[in-house]
């Protein structure tokens, strides 16, 4: 009875749903007028052949006919009463057991079967739920928060409008809330009020609406809404949102701070505490084929090497590991540190020939932007036409053609250019386009965006040096504001963690621990109440009130708390 009210009052609610059971109900009176009928015309035939039965007798006979039961028992005996009864068979098996079932399934069967799964998804969280995140979409963003969240015990709500849509993620373990989402009492059976905010990851148009409906519920929780278009950001501002990323706006200026061209110069990739994290260049450098001892970053400046891209990969530190033309070492240091190796790498020159941007869309004129900013001159290869005139305004040249025809990239100066950014929102194409353009030259640095996380192995194989997706990127952005810190963006997959030390690794040293021999984390630095050590010695104790900064994956992580505990 819990669940038999709620699917009668589901059923009786729908309009599609009444129109099927007046159907059905109308359906039964006419087959009850046809039984009736054939009962009297039972009577009659039987009174001419001088037969006498109860009414109850004909309504008994033409059941049994109708049914095809035939029990015999009472026959006519005139070839008119035989005729009649072949009549009441014929109908009897077209109307009872041909459309009698089908029509109850159709129209009743079927959508109490319905009712039954869409009332499957919850409607409210449970009593006194709060400290949670809610999602208004389960695209890539909002997938990988939610896997992200969980790894770390915070809890998420996904608010799905399509009750059977959102029985059937919630029968696939989401943790979902069938509810429109621009309805006041969505947000109150969500226990927005509670939360630690509202992710708008819709259109803009419908974060918009999402805003101002929660702003009605709640005026202080916070909003945390994507904007695909510049113009919606202040938009978004003004419905009250609190926080609005542009986020195809940030991919490419993020893909253009991964460009290597015109002066060498060191790239702030995000802030821990009073400690800045930024990477550089060797190409073209006196660092090139020293090894990392060698080039005594850390008694020069203070900074210390806790990273090197090589080949699309972050690789821990070995001070025996030389450096090549195509390293790129993660360093940590003050604000004072990363501007003078700022200062010591400006006065070398990497290459200062245009850098190569394919794909004109959203991300594309924003790395263009971007690049354009910090005095690079800039290169747009676009396949749309139609798109010239808007794109002239903002890349220094533009070439429209096909990118994977070598004449149109030889014009756009990839022969020479230090770096190329395949910016396309195809990662098949992007891939082809790292494969081309490493043929075409090899020397090149390429950056890249995925679509999909599952093509990263892919484009880095085919020979891109840097790769991100817009939906990474969504996911650190959205994680870094839910824990009030600064973004810090090493690349696609890598997560800057910072991990309390277990107690199972309490007065053991970094080298008895075997951190990343275990589990693949690359330790970084140790943060303890009086200072932050980067890079620390493996004869480093580990101190009970410390915590390890690491770099990797969320499966090495996950792989930490097996082998330590949390």
């Amino acid at each position: 009875m819990k669940f038999l009210t709620p699917q009668i009052t589901y059923l009786l609610t729908q309009r599609e749903t009444r129109r099927n059971l007046q159907a059905l109900l109308r359906y039964l009176i006419f087959l009850g007028t046809v039984v009736v009928l054939y009962s009297v015309a039972f009577h009659y035939l039987m009174e001419r052949e001088g037969q006498h039965h109860s009414w109850v007798t004909g309504f008994y006979w033409t059941l049994t006919v109708m049914s095809t039961l035939g029990f015999g028992d009472i026959t006519f005996t005139s070839d008119l009463g035989r005729a009649f009864s072949m009549l009441v068979l014929l109908s009897g098996i077209v109307l009872l057991l041909i459309v009698l079932p089908f029509a109850f399934i159709r129209f009743f069967y079927a959508p109490w079967l319905e009712a039954q799964i869409r009332l499957r998804a919850p409607r409210r969280v449970p009593p006194g739920t709060s400290g949670h995140l809610v999602l208004t979409q389960w695209d890539s963003i909002g997938r990988g928060l939610a896997r992200k969240l969980a790894s770390v015990g915070i809890p998420y709500f996904l608010l799905e409008p399509d009750s059977r849509r959102a029985a059937e993620l919630h029968g696939e373990g989401v943790s979902v809330i069938a509810g429109d989402v621009d309805a006041v009492a969505t947000y109150e059976a969500v226990a927005a009020d509670r939360s630690l905010g509202v992710l708008a990851n819709l259109s803009d148009a419908e974060n918009t609406n999402i805003t101002l409906t929660l702003r009605e519920h709640s005026p202080s929780t916070d909003v945390i809404a994507i904007a695909e278009e510049d113009d919606s950001v202040d938009i978004l501002e003004l419905a009250g949102a609190t926080h609005v990323l542009p986020l195809k706006r940030r991919l490419g200026e993020h893909l253009a701070g991964r460009v290597n061209a015109g002066h060498a110069h060191a790239h702030r990739v995000g802030r821990y505490r009073d400690l800045e994290i930024a990477e550089f260049p060797v190409h073209n450098t006196p660092l090139a084929g020293r090894a990392v001892r060698d080039t005594r970053l850390r008694e020069a400046i203070g900074v210390n090497v806790v990273g090197i891209w090589e080949g699309g990969r972050l690789l821990p530190v070995d001070p025996d590991h030389v450096l090549t033309d195509a390293s790129v070492p993660v360093v940590i240091g003050t604000a004072s540190q990363i501007m003078e190796l700022d200062t010591l790498l400006v006065i070398y020159d990497i290459n200062f020939n245009p850098v190569v941007v394919i794909g004109g869309g959203k991300v594309g004129t924003a790395a263009v932007e971007a690049l354009r900013e910090k005095g690079l001159a800039v290169h747009l290869v676009e396949r749309d036409a139609r798109l010239r005139r808007r794109l002239e305004g903002v890349a220094d040249r533009v070439f429209i053609g096909d990118a994977a025809d070598r004449e149109v990239l030889m014009k756009a100066g990839l022969g020479e250019a230090p770096s190329v950014l395949l910016t396309t929102n195809d990662d098949a194409t992007n891939t082809y386009l790292a494969v081309y353009c490493r043929r075409l030259n090899p020397e090149l640095r390429i950056v890249s965006r995925v679509s999909h996380e599952r093509n990263v192995e892919a484009i880095h194989r085919a020979g891109a040096d840097f790769v991100l997706s817009y939906a990474f990127l969504g996911v650190e952005s959205v994680f870094s504001i839910l824990r009030d810190r600064e973004l810090v963006l090493l690349g696609e997959g890598l997560e800057f963690l910072g991990l309390p030390v277990p107690a199972s690794l309490v007065g053991k040293s970094l080298g008895e621990a075997q951190v990343r021999a275990r589990t693949g984390l690359n330790i970084v630095a140790l943060q303890t109440e009086d200072e932050l050590a980067a890079n620390p010695s493996p004869e480093q104790p580990l101190p009970a009130d410390a915590r390890l900064l690491a770099v990797g994956t969320r499966e090495q992580r996950r792989r930490f708390k097996e082998a330590f505990g949390s």
